[in-house]
């Protein structure tokens, strides 16, 4: 088994025409470390990520925009073993990279897979020749799992050996696609808090699991739960790029606010850092006040 460590800088999440899953947007007012986002005006997009504003100190404002994922954010650690096509991918996810051709430009494709051969790669011939939007990020579409992508792609990938580049038709023209890792599919659960209070009895939780409390700290003074690390949302800008030195994507995730809101929408942005197992604590601290531990007061 092959052990891969941190990815190289661009294999980011970027977005894609052939994507057919909707990827969580994490967006604050005025976000410190991130470059400013455009949006790809491709007829056949289709994902609607969720963004927030907040538009108090407590309570974000929801809206659905068309718009690409975090970028500039350090990628998470995957597992790779010797090849993308071991099982059948019904538990797997793949990280893909790709470029595509117009369907009558076969000639280019030999060509740029001949220059891929020679030694070239895919993610520079990508930026340069793609006609998908992802040429962007030299390609990259992320972390995607069967069911997320058309079928002839879908079945090329999963199939392909891992770093080899393959080629295969859509109806969106040729492409040439290569799988750069592999990991196990993340999950994301919601916990109700007399369970999360159950767990935090036996004194080896704390050791197996790692508590993320993501609001504010006036909040935080008002009522807290012990064993939760502070991590507000509104300083997403200072900790979301150093995530995955705070925290470890391979150890079950908790996460909490005060109704329950916030919390799922930073749990499912950390799914698509590499964090395998992630739960959001229904009804946040609120119900966890009401329903398990009523010695915390409720705000």
């Amino acid at each position: 088994m092959l052990r891969g460590s941190h990815l190289p800088p661009r294999a980011i999440p970027a977005l894609c025409a052939l994507r057919l899953s909707r990827i969580p947007y994490i967006r604050l007012s005025s976000p410190p470390n991130l470059r400013k986002l455009s949006t790809f005006a491709a007829p056949f997009q289709t994902c609607i990520p969720q963004t927030f504003a907040p538009s108090s100190p407590h309570r974000p404002f929801l809206s659905l925009k068309r718009v690409v994922p975090l970028m500039g954010l350090p990628c998470p650690k995957a597992t790779a073993s010797s090849s993308a096509g071991s099982d059948s991918g019904g538990s797997r996810e793949i990280l893909v990279q790709h470029l595509l051709v117009k369907e009558d430009d076969l000639k280019l494709l030999l060509d740029l897979q001949q220059r891929i051969s020679g030694g070239e790669d895919l993610s520079d011939l990508a930026a340069e020749h793609s006609i998908c939007p992802s040429k962007g990020e030299g390609g990259m579409l992320g972390w995607v799992k069967k069911g997320q992508m058309v079928p002839e792609f879908e079945e090329a990938a999963f199939n392909a050996p891992l770093d080899k580049v393959v080629r295969c038709k859509t109806k969106f023209g040729w492409h040439l696609l290569q799988v750069v890792s592999e990991r196990e599919e993340s999950l994301l659960l919601d916990i109700q808090p007399d369970e999360l209070h159950a767990k935090m009895q036996d004194p080896n939780f704390s050791e197996e699991a790692q508590l993320v409390d993501v609001r504010e700290p006036e909040e935080v003074d008002q009522a807290s739960v012990p064993g939760f690390q502070v991590l507000p949302l509104r300083q997403f800008g200072s900790w979301g790029p150093e995530i995955t030195t705070k925290l470890d994507p391979q150890k079950d995730t908790y996460v909490l606010c005060h109704h329950g809101l916030r919390s799922l929408q930073v749990a499912k942005w950390l799914q698509t850092q590499g964090f395998i197992k992630v739960y959001n604590v229904s009804g946040g601290i609120h119900a966890y006040a009401l329903k398990a531990d009523q010695s915390i007061p409720t705000y």
